[in-house]
């Protein structure tokens, strides 16, 4: 792999982890308190609040090193996508504000577009995930990377074996 394609490939893998890992695990060590109330309100069980930040913590700490180097990233971004997932369900429910439809700004549009753009986050982990491999394939080899950095796989996945140097 060349230099810029090495830059490239860490660039756009860095440019999906940055909001998770350093700033919204960074968040939520130095304000603890004020996400354990966040999570409160999906849960009201303080001990379950603190455990369910402790393991958002841990997957927005782990999981975007994994996706950076390259070890285990496609099983990784699929942990990704789910919390991105269920992130959206639990904290972005623009339905449930009531003020949604109503004229002017309104909090249920703003949680109406962090809602997407959780998704759509989703959608770029998951294109880590079966980026060039089967879902079968995926299934059958859930820990295996994509060897991002590595000359030999781009070709393959490219098609061009025998072109490579």
């Amino acid at each position: 792999m060349t230099g810029s394609s090495f830059i490239v490939v860490l660039g756009v893998r860095f440019l999906l982890v940055i909001l998770f890992l350093p700033f919204s695990a960074l968040d939520k060590i130095l304000n603890f308190r004020g996400a354990v109330a966040q999570a409160r309100s999906v849960v009201p069980s303080g001990a379950v609040s603190t455990l369910m930040l402790l393991a958002g913590l841990a997957v927005e700490s782990l999981m975007p090193l994994c996706i950076l180097t390259g070890i285990a990233d496609r099983l990784a971004a699929l942990v990704m996508a789910g919390y991105c997932m269920i992130t959206a369900l639990l904290f972005k429910q623009f339905w449930a504000t009531g003020d949604f439809w109503a004229g002017g700004e309104s909090r249920g549009r703003g949680l109406f577009w962090d809602f997407l753009k959780n998704f759509s986050l989703a959608g770029g982990f998951l294109l880590i995930t079966v980026g060039g491999v089967t879902l079968s394939g995926f299934l059958h080899h859930p820990l295996a990377s994509t060897h991002p950095y590595d000359a030999m796989s781009q070709a393959r996945s490219a098609g061009l074996e025998g072109n490579a140097p």
